[in-house]
């Protein structure tokens, strides 16, 4: 019995190859048009999570990609969904239609010998992101989550 445990461990292992390497860089952070967080904390504390979360998404996507690949993402302004309104005691972030989200960043994919595949300068930004289904529907990005993914499945992808 043991011995059929650790051949589908082993055999498992095999078959998982290792992603794409990932390079990302957020530019001025405090900079960016919207990245004010609310009620969550101090706004350094929140770009820190902002950064944090969508890197781990940038990674994710990052595994599709063939493993001696590398991928350079600079990001140069973010605008979260949605904006953040004062309230009575505290400040909330309010999703309205018209607050859609947006993110510019410039990236360069590079074989394993270091030569550039591709470069572009990237303006997103999702005017329908609140009239579509969204399979991150519990997350507090889920907005900006679907909008790379669909970034990345039309250039990588499905180009």
């Amino acid at each position: 019995m043991r011995l059929c445990y650790v051949f589908f461990v082993l055999a498992g292992l095999s078959f998982s190859l290792p992603a794409a390497q990932l390079h990302i860089e957020w530019q001025s952070p405090e900079k960016y048009t919207d990245i004010r967080p609310g009620n969550w904390g101090s706004k350094t504390k929140f770009q820190q999570h902002v950064t944090a979360k969508l890197s781990a998404h940038f990674e994710k996507l990052a595994e599709q990609l063939p493993k001696q690949q590398r991928l350079n993402i600079q990001v140069t302004n973010l605008d979260l969904a949605g904006d953040v309104r004062i309230g009575s005691f505290n400040e909330i972030r309010v999703i309205r239609s018209i607050d859609i989200p947006r993110i510019q960043f410039t990236y360069q994919l590079l074989d394993d010998k270091g030569n550039e595949l591709v470069r572009d300068q990237v303006n997103l930004k999702d005017m329908g992101f609140d009239i579509r289904t969204n399979k991150y529907s519990h997350n507090s990005f889920k907005y900006e989550y679907q909008m790379l993914d669909n970034w990345f499945n039309q250039t990588f992808v499905n180009p």
